[in-house]
């Protein structure tokens, strides 16, 4: 069985964590919230909805 050289209650050099805390990303704002991309989504397609609907019932 190897010695241990350290000290009881310690963390040994090579099982520590030497890497420093990451930088938080800031918010991207409005573009990376999904609610908003599915807002824009289902707006779309009500449109396209509405036009063919539009044409079905001869307004345009």
């Amino acid at each position: 069985m190897a010695i241990s050289l350290t000290p009881p209650g310690e963390t040994p050099p090579a099982e520590g964590c030497i890497s420093e805390a990451h930088v938080e990303r800031a918010d991207g704002g409005i573009w990376e919230h999904p609610v908003f991309w599915a807002a824009m989504i289902l707006l779309g397609s009500l449109v396209v909805a509405g036009y063919f609907i539009a044409r079905i019932f001869g307004f345009t």
